[in-house]
């Protein structure tokens, strides 16, 4: 166990560091995309993981009989991730048991001042630097275009936060850290509410309720992997080439049972002329939907010539249910299979 604070989170990052390396989690990403899958990590681990709906914990770490990690079925994806992580960092350090509740948060998204716990504070800053290291946030910046200066808005903050699988409020003061933007700012994004942003970015579509999030998705994404939760929407922002007479093909998206919501047409304003437009979908997937999505601008007399195709692999399934992770029971339905 470390002796200071200072200790205690350099020990829990080098952990972190450590096992990301083992698992090969860099190279896996820059091929897919997406956020670290944690639950996938647990499961490689050989770390029995169970999901219950406890009463007053986020999570729980035992090590009697045998070592295995419990996560609450009554938050949101974002949160089971992060207990997950911080369970996962308590057994990678041969802590004692531990049995977390809504502290774990308060450390992480309020900023409140550090506990004198110096087994929490390794497994904070194991599920910190586990779930966002610094070259995933720059990975993921790099791909969708956005410098310093673009993390002060933020529309910005929240579209990042779901690449990465965490709360825009974790995200905030991740980045407070890293020192990429100053406290000050992060408690200025944390002033906008999240509404405010989904309504922003929905346009005047009104969904049942405000619970879910709300994607925007563009060409940066293609390729990647989206992990969201079952009341989740999505907007694609595409462009269209119609003055070519290349068309999005939406019936792609209909076929595989996602219902469009909004689709529309903005020109670009260009002193040119003939140049594409971008094209705006807002759409609602299937419920608990997991799957790959391929969408292909063409021009509708000849499909089979393709200008553009936009591949994204989809699982809508989130939050994770009462039992196993749905990766352990993929896994295990796919053992029975063979």
């Amino acid at each position: 166990m470390a002796s200071n604070y200072a200790q205690a989170v350099r020990k829990g990052t080098l952990s972190a560091g450590r096992l990301l390396r083992e698992l090969g989690v860099k190279e896996q990403i820059e091929q897919s995309g997406g956020a670290i899958n944690i639950f996938a990590a647990i499961s490689a681990l050989d770390v029995p993981l169970l999901f219950r709906p406890l009463d007053g914990l986020l999570g729980a770490f035992l090590n009697f009989p045998t070592r295995g990690i419990l996560v609450t079925t009554q938050r949101p994806l974002s949160i089971q991730r992060f207990t997950a992580a911080h369970e996962l960092g308590h057994c990678m350090l041969d802590h004692k048991p531990s049995l977390d509740d809504e502290n774990i948060l308060r450390r992480m998204v309020v900023n409140e001042q550090p506990t004198q716990d110096l087994q929490e504070v390794e497994a904070d800053g194991f599920a910190t630097a586990f779930l966002l290291p610094k070259w995933l946030i720059a990975n993921h910046m790099k791909r969708h275009g956005i410098t310093i200066p673009h993390l002060r808005r933020p529309n910005v903050i929240y579209q990042l936060s779901l690449r990465l699988g965490v709360s825009y409020e974790a995200f905030c003061w991740t980045l407070v850290r890293y020192r990429m933007i100053e406290g000050k700012q992060a408690r200025e994004l944390l002033l906008t509410p999240r509404r405010a942003v989904k309504e922003a970015l929905l346009e005047g579509h009104r969904p049942t309720n405000y619970r879910g999030d709300v994607w925007l998705l563009t060409e940066r994404d293609a390729g990647s992997r989206i992990d969201g939760s079952r009341n989740d929407l999505f907007i694609l922002k595409l462009t269209e080439h119609s003055n070519g007479g290349y068309l999005w093909n939406i019936d792609e998206l209909r076929d595989s049972g996602f219902a469009v919501v909004r689709d529309e047409v903005a020109e670009v304003e260009t002193e040119s002329i003939g140049d594409p437009g971008v094209r705006r979908v807002t759409a609602q997937p299937p419920q608990d939907y997991r799957g790959r999505l391929v969408l292909d601008e063409v021009r509708p007399w000849d499909s089979d010539q393709v200008l553009t195709r936009l591949e994204l692999d989809f699982d809508f399934t989130g939050p994770e249910e009462e039992g196993l992770s749905r990766i352990e029971r993929r896994e295990r339905l796919m053992l029975e299979a063979v």
